[in-house]
């Protein structure tokens, strides 16, 4: 049995579930999607552990603020995110450090 599984990511960024269900969108080109799906596609990132970055949605990271949605980025964990609808996600990217390594990878 394996007990390390290769990837291919630099950064993990986690992005609350519940805070993004609450919101039901306001992100992406016509504020519609999800935050992690909108930042995935703007950055070009592929689904799973053979992107260049991974953006995972977990369950609940305990902040819940109203009218956003708490995102951690993992190599970076001691400050974190609220991120409101309609955020730059270009701005977010470089804020999270992924913007050039992503898109360059």
């Amino acid at each position: 049995m394996k007990t390390h599984i290769a990837s291919n990511w630099d950064h993990a960024i986690l992005v609350c579930r519940k805070c993004s269900k609450k919101l039901d969108g306001g992100f992406g080109p016509d504020g519609k999607q999800k935050l992690a799906k909108a930042l995935r596609r703007h950055l070009s990132l592929g689904k799973g552990r053979k992107a260049a970055a991974g953006i995972v949605e977990v369950s609940c990271l305990g902040i819940c603020p109203k009218g956003a949605v708490t995102v951690v980025n993992g190599a970076a964990s001691r400050e974190w995110l609220l991120v409101r609808p309609g955020a730059d996600l270009d701005e977010l990217a470089r804020e999270l450090a992924i913007e050039d390594e992503a898109v360059a990878g």
